[in-house]
């Protein structure tokens, strides 16, 4: 497949990532959030000090990100009219309603889109990180809105996108949009919330999604997953582990918000389309990838989807090798040890999968601590020569006990 960096006039960014890559058709933009990496964020991303009740500091962040993404999908010979899939990540769902009135603006057809609260951003008083994926228009290319009779989203977000032989669903919660749970989700008055009710419903309405756009759920290579609660994952495993018979890469993670008053889940998934000639298949390198309904990596043609990983062993927990000796407290980082032996995992799923880590082109990085951003980032060099796109977020927590990383990559096989 042919791989192209993107570079545009945007401002270059201090960290070991590159701006966009065009992959064949597709656009693989990093997150973007509203600095210029010289001021934090610029005086045009932020109200007046000496008026700070004229304007809106999460309007004008999002409208500076969107200007800025505008030029990277130009320079990739897109635009923002040809973008079918966003995740957007808040550090305070208050700011949705201002957000979503500047995307309006941006956005004829709205792409499909998870919006996640996170507890922390790279940049000092960021509100926002936007993370796109789009195509470039060509003759013969398919791209169209998918609809099924599920409830209609308030926002302004499509359903899903079928873009060729993918399709990329928007992130779904438990909700039919007029009550904040469905009762089927176990909406009702006094109820608890239930993670086997709600992950039933929202995957219930996931298939009649896929089932709109010529797919099922038996075609599902990539799953991310937010959790309210990390310890309501043996709840949502219960359930997943009924709607697929063949399990995709699978990312897990604990957020600190949802859109919707009492949602404990929200599931966001990209499938395909079976067609003869298709080479897929699941991707198994030996390493361990714990005891999760959840395939290592699936093969997409010249696509590689990877599950997430933390630095985990057989066992489940924190391997040995990625803990500083505490007999030696000081000697060492647990943050540089725990990338380093997620990476090395993961070049071996690559290496299975017929390809290396220079072939990663999108990652996208959890941490509960973004003070280990910098450790972090000093291993992640030494791993990619030609580093991918990228989007690091701060999260509530992770599913692993002592886990301080984790990291969710997807690799394209370079023609």
């Amino acid at each position: 497949m042919k791989v192209k960096a993107v570079v545009s006039e945007n401002p270059k960014p201090l960290a070991n990532y590159v701006e966009a890559y065009r992959v064949g058709d597709f656009v693989y933009a990093s997150g973007q959030l509203a600095t210029d990496f010289k001021t934090g964020i610029p005086s045009e991303a932020r109200t007046n000090p000496l008026f700070p009740y004229y304007g809106s500091d999460i309007k004008l962040q999002t409208e500076y990100i969107l200007k800025n993404l505008q030029r990277t999908f130009a320079a990739a010979g897109s635009s923002l009219d040809h973008v079918f899939k966003s995740q957007v990540f808040l550090t305070s769902l208050d700011d949705f309603a201002g957000f979503d009135e500047v995307w309006k603006k941006y956005f004829k057809t709205p792409p499909a889109r998870s919006t996640i609260q996170t507890t922390d951003l790279l940049i000092k008083d960021s509100l926002i990180e936007i993370d796109l994926i789009g195509y470039a228009p060509r003759p013969g290319l398919i791209a169209e809105v998918v609809r099924s009779d599920n409830p209609a989203p308030l926002a302004h977000y499509t359903e899903a996108f079928r873009v060729g032989d993918m399709v990329y669903a928007s992130g779904q919660l438990a909700t039919n949009f007029k009550e904040a749970i469905a009762p089927e989700a176990g909406g009702k008055p006094g109820a608890t919330a239930d993670i086997r009710l709600q992950t039933d419903y929202i995957l219930k309405n996931l298939q009649r999604t896929f089932k709109a756009a010529g797919s099922s759920l038996d075609h599902i290579a990539k799953a991310q997953v937010f959790l309210t609660n990390v310890a309501d994952f043996a709840g949502f495993e219960e359930i997943w582990r009924r709607h697929f018979k063949v399990p995709p890469a699978l990312s897990v993670v604990e957020t600190g918000g949802l859109l919707i008053k009492g949602a404990s889940i929200e599931i966001d998934l990209i499938g395909y389309l079976p067609r003869a000639g298709l080479d897929h298949g699941l991707v198994k390198s030996g390493d361990p990838v714990g005891s999760d309904w959840k395939s290592e990596a699936v093969g997409l043609d010249d696509l590689v989807f990877a599950s997430s990983q933390c630095a985990v062993d057989a066992t489940g927990s924190i391997a040995p090798v990625a803990r500083r000796n505490m007999d030696f407290p000081y000697y060492g980082s647990d943050i540089k040890l725990q990338t380093d032996y997620i990476l090395k995992s993961l070049a071996k799923t690559f290496e299975a999968a017929g390809c290396s880590l220079d072939d990663v082109i999108k990652a996208q990085v959890f941490m509960p601590n973004l003070r280990n951003f910098n450790g972090f980032d000093e291993v992640w060099k030494q791993h990619f020569k030609t580093p991918p796109t990228r989007t690091t977020i701060g999260t509530t927590a992770l599913r692993v006990k002592d886990a301080l990383v984790e990291i969710d990559l997807i690799a394209a096989k370079r023609s």
